[in-house]
């Protein structure tokens, strides 16, 4: 999607620090870290949001999550644990209409949502 700003991170239109990426997906430290380890994971393909995924982005969706599981052992945030969020929608507070996955971690959370 030509003004979405993760299609353009994909594309290499714009910066990013990246931690991983296959061809399917691809992960980078969020801008705006809210934790001490902050990742933003996305499926290469525009989805909006998890509302939007169809039966054919079912292996997509796995690697998307296979692809986290990696991260957090490659940075080594699988034994302390780790939260992984996805917003979907505007009282979500989804603000990127790119499906994505927040990598949350680095110090001990509450239970309660965040």
């Amino acid at each position: 999607m030509a003004d979405c700003i993760f299609c353009k991170i994909v594309n290499g239109e714009i910066p990013s620090n990246k931690v991983y990426e296959d061809d399917n997906v691809l992960a980078f430290k969020d801008l705006n870290p809210q934790m001490p380890v902050h990742i933003l994971v996305i499926p290469k393909k525009h989805i909006e949001s998890i509302i939007d995924l169809k039966e054919e982005d079912e292996k997509l969706v796995g690697k998307v999550f296979t692809a986290i599981n990696k991260i957090a052992n490659d940075i080594g945030v699988d034994k302390e644990g780790f939260r992984v969020i996805s917003n979907c929608g505007q009282d979500a507070g989804q603000t990127v209409k790119h499906l994505h996955f927040h990598v949350l971690a680095g110090k001990k959370m509450s239970e309660k949502i965040v």
